[in-house]
C-alpha cells in the first residue's frame, strides 16, 4: 500500500487524536484542542497534514499559516507551543510528510517552515536550530523523595516556602487572578501579554486536561500556574508570581506542590518545559536538578535567505523590550495581544 500525505479532513478528526494519544512523542499541542484554541483566539489558518495508508492514519503534522508584516509568511508547528513537529510510525511516513511540507511551502511561497520538535524522531531533515532546551523530572507518590531529589539550595527555598502559610487552590474555570498575575509578569519581562480569551479558550477546549493552581496567602493569590495534563505527564505551562512576595518563595512552593500533587495522583513525569539557553527561565529551572534535553527544532527556508530569530533575546529587540517594561499595565494589556500575534 502507498502512504499518502495531505490536508486533514473531517473524517480523520477522531483518528487524529487517537493517533496522538497513542504515539510515544505525542503532546497536548498535537491534539485538536490546541488547533481549535489557536484558531479561536488568534485566527491563524490551520494547515494540518495527515499521512494515511489504506485510510488508516500513520502520521500527523499540526501546522498553521502565519502571515503578517513582521514574520512575512510562514508555516509553523505550532504557534505559541513549545512542542510540535511530525508524529509518524515509520521512516516512510516521515518522508511522505517531509515531501508534503516541501511541496506545500513552495506552492504557498512562504518564507520558511518552522517545526518545534520535542524529539529527534520527529525531525523531517530540515536545518536544525539549537536555541532551546527542556527540563523533565520523574515523580512519584513519595513527596519526601521528590524533595530530596531537588538540589540543596533550591530545596532550602522549598522548605522555607512550606513554612510561610501558603496554600493551593485549584481552579478549572475562573482564570482572572491568574491572568492578572501573568500579564504583570510578561510586562516585567518586556514581553507582550496574551488576550484573556486565550486562557478561556484553552479551558473550554481541553476540559479536564487543563487547570489553574493558585497559591494563596491570607486570601490573596500570590502565584498561579496553568498546567496541561496529558497521559502520565503534567506540564506547567503558564506560570507567574507576585514580585512583592518573593521573600516567601511562592514560585518554589507552587512548583514543588504541583510535583507532589502530580506524583500522588498517578502522574509520572513533570515536564518543566522549554527555556532559551542563558535566560532567566533557564537559570531558574536548572536549579531544580531536572534532566535537561536539547530541543531539535528545525527550519526550512523557502523564499527567505536566512533563518529568522524573533526571540526577545535577539539584540534587535532590546530597546523595544526596555520600553515595554516601563509601560503602564493597562497600556501593555491593550497593546500586547495584537503585537503578540505577530510573533507566535
Amino acid at each position: 500500500m502507498l502512504v499518502e500525505a495531505g490536508p486533514l479532513t473531517r473524517q480523520h478528526h477522531e483518528a487524529w487524536d487517537e493517533f496522538v494519544l497513542g504515539h510515544p512523542h505525542g503532546t497536548p499541542f498535537h491534539l485538536l484542542a490546541w488547533k481549535n484554541s489557536i484558531e479561536a483566539t488568534f485566527g491563524y489558518r490551520a494547515m494540518y497534514q495527515v499521512a494515511t495508508e489504506a485510510g488508516e492514519v500513520r502520521g500527523v503534522l499540526p501546522l498553521f499559516l502565519v502571515e503578517n508584516f513582521l514574520v512575512g509568511k510562514a508555516l509553523i508547528s505550532s504557534p505559541f507551543a513549545v512542542y510540535g513537529g511530525a508524529l509518524a510510525d515509520s521512516e516512510e511516513v516521515r518522508e511522505a510528510l517531509a515531501e508534503r511540507v516541501r511541496r506545500l511551502a513552495r506552492e504557498m511561497r512562504v518564507g520558511y517552515v518552522e517545526l518545534r520538535n520535542a524529539h529527534a524522531e520527529e525531525s523531517l531533515g530540515f536545518t536544525g536550530v539549537s536555541r532551546y532546551v527542556t527540563f523533565t523530572q520523574d515523580v512519584g507518590p513519595d513527596e519526601e523523595a521528590i524533595l530530596s531529589g531537588i538540589p540543596r539550595k533550591t530545596r532550602r527555598m522549598v522548605r522555607k516556602s512550606l513554612e510561610n502559610g501558603l496554600v493551593t487552590r485549584r481552579q478549572q474555570s475562573d482564570f482572572l487572578a491568574f491572568e492578572d498575575l501573568y500579564s504583570q509578569n510578561l510586562r516585567r519581562l518586556g514581553t507582550p501579554c496574551f488576550p484573556a480569551k486565550h486562557f478561556g479558550n484553552l479551558i473550554r477546549e481541553f476540559g479536564d486536561g487543563v487547570d489553574i493552581r493558585e497559591v494563596v496567602l491570607e486570601g490573596r493569590v500570590v502565584a498561579a500556574v496553568m498546567s496541561f495534563y496529558f497521559r502520565d505527564q503534567v506540564l506547567p505551562y503558564y506560570g507567574a508570581a507576585d514580585g512583592k512576595y518573593n521573600a516567601l518563595a511562592p514560585s518554589n512552593y507552587m512548583y514543588y506542590d504541583l510535583m507532589r500533587w502530580a506524583g500522588q495522583n498517578g502522574y509520572r513525569v513533570f515536564d518543566f518545559g522549554r527555556s532559551k539557553k542563558e535566560s532567566g527561565s533557564f537559570d531558574f529551572k536548572a536549579h531544580w536538578g531536572m534532566t535537561m534535553r536539547e530541543l531539535p527544532y528545525e527550519m526550512l527556508l523557502v523564499t527567505r535567505k536566512e533563518l529568522p530569530h524573533y526571540s526577545p533575546g535577539n539584540p534587535r529587540f532590546r530597546i523595544a523590550t526596555k520600553v515595554w517594561q516601563n509601560l503602564p499595565l493597562p497600556v501593555a494589556r491593550a497593546l500586547g495581544p495584537p503585537l503578540l500575534r505577530l510573533v507566535p
